[in-house]
This record gives structure tokens, C-alpha cells and sequence, in this order.
């Protein structure tokens, strides 16, 4: 079934084009949106997500047309991996950061205890899988790049979303890193969540020694860091919409 279609879909900002236009269909499963740098990927992601508004083409998310049910699409829709969006703050504890979405996520009257070890592994497990699990107390600064990332995943799957969209793997330095996260990333999307990955290039060896195949879809550049400086402008930023409750 076919979670994302798009057809002529295209985002301009005042000083030029942030993508597009573009055509495509994303079903279940994972797929990657691969892009040079300045090809507008986090745009197009926060976009499919419902936090970023496109001013030409035809979005539907699972039936949900945009920017008309932009409500909608961001409560079956979840992100992660945004800079300034979905970034940890170093200086509170694993339990706190869970806590909180939770929280957020409760309705108004719900009371959300402080979380425990056990609390924490629970909310944890799915994602985590083989890896360690931190404990409660253990404040997000003294955690590694890859437990970091998966925090965010668990952040972000709270909500148990129909699409994960997940943004720039290649924020992470190590190879051991980018394995984990490919082979969780392919997990979720083998349970039922439609996981869409941006990148600026292929794992190809890597997916193939983890007997992964994700679905790609290729983007246009609309303004390469070469034709800013050719041109003397700075990239575009994105300027993603406040997410509703």
C-alpha cells in the first residue's frame, strides 16, 4: 500500500527553489531520499511530515491531503534526527527525556511518574533491541553517539507513528554506528512503520552485508553549496511549522 504520493511537489523560497519539483511514491518498508547537499532532503522530509508547507504540487500521507489535513498527517507522522528539532539536551537524564515526551504526549489531566530502570528498558527494548540500554539516571551527555541516535528513535516511536522519517544518518561518525542504525531502521519497517531515510549517499556494501534493500528515491539538487557560491547566496533554509498537540 502505498503511504506517500507526490506528484509535482515542489517548496520555493524567496531567495530560489528548496526542492523540486518532484514526483514519487513511498509504500512500506524503508526507503532512503537521496540528495546532494542543497537538495533540499530535510525540507522534503519535514515537509512529508506536515512541518513544513510545500507552495506547488499534490502530498498525500496515508490519505491525507496537504497542507489541508496538515493536523493529521503530523499525528500519524513522526521525526527524528533534525537539527533544532528533535535535538537532546545534554544536561537531563535518559528517564527525564523520556518522561517528558511522555508527558507531552498524555492528555492534559495524565500524571507521568518519574521512570525507573525498568520503566526506561521497556520504553527502550523495541528500539535498543541487542544494544545496551541506559539506565534512568544516566544523563544524556555521557552517552554515545549510537545510543544518542536510538534515544531519538524511541523518542520519536512513542507516538507510534505510521511514518518514521528520519533525517541525515551520516550525522554519525563511525561505521559501527551507521550498521547499527541501518539494521534498527530496517527492524521498524519490517514491523509495519513506513520508514523514510534522507541521505546523501548510498550504503550500498553495508546494506548488502546486512541483507538490507531499501527502496530509493533520487532528488533533483535545487541549489547545490557550488551554485551558492557561484551565485553568491547562501542555502535556503528550512523553516519547518510548529508542531500541534
Amino acid at each position: 500500500m502505498v503511504q506517500i504520493y507526490a506528484d509535482g511537489l515542489g517548496c520555493s523560497a524567496s531567495r530560489g527553489p528548496v526542492y523540486g519539483p518532484l514526483t514519487f511514491e513511498i509504500g512500506d518498508g524503508l526507503t532512503v531520499l537521496r540528495g546532494d547537499p542543497g537538495s533540499g532532503r530535510t525540507s522534503l522530509l519535514l515537509t512529508l511530515g506536515g512541518r513544513m508547507k510545500a507552495d506547488t504540487g499534490q502530498l498525500t500521507v496515508n490519505g491525507y491531503e496537504l497542507p489541508r489535513k496538515l493536523r493529521a498527517v503530523q499525528k500519524i507522522t513522526a521525526v527524528c534526527g533534525f537539527a533544532g528539532i528533535d535535538e537532546l539536551e545534554d544536561s537531563v537524564t535518559v528517564g527525564a527525556a523520556l518522561r517528558e515526551r511522555e508527558a507531552w504526549l498524555s492528555p492534559w489531566w495524565g500524571i507521568v511518574h518519574k521512570l525507573n530502570d525498568v520503566d526506561v528498558a521497556l520504553r527502550c527494548a523495541d528500539v535498543f533491541a541487542d544494544e545496551a540500554i541506559p539506565h534512568a539516571d544516566t544523563v544524556i551527555w555521557n552517552l554515545n553517539e549510537r545510543a544518542k541516535f536510538l534515544l531519538r528513535i524511541t523518542l520519536a516511536m512513542m507516538n507510534r507513528p505510521d511514518v518514521l522519517l528520519v533525517d541525515d544518518l551520516e550525522q554519525l561518525t563511525s561505521k559501527e554506528s551507521h550498521s547499527t542504525l541501518w539494521r534498527r531502521l530496517a527492524n521498524i519497517a519490517a514491523r509495519g512503520t513506513a520508514v523514510v531515510v534522507s541521505a546523501s549517499s548510498l550504503d550500498t556494501q553495508l546494506w548488502e552485508a546486512l541483507d538490507i534493500n531499501p527502496s530509493v528515491v533520487e532528488l533533483t539538487a535545487a541549489r547545490t553549496p557550488q551554485d551558492a557560491e557561484a551565485t553568491g547566496q547562501a542555502p535556503i533554509a528550512a523553516q519547518p511549522i510548529k508542531e500541534s498537540r
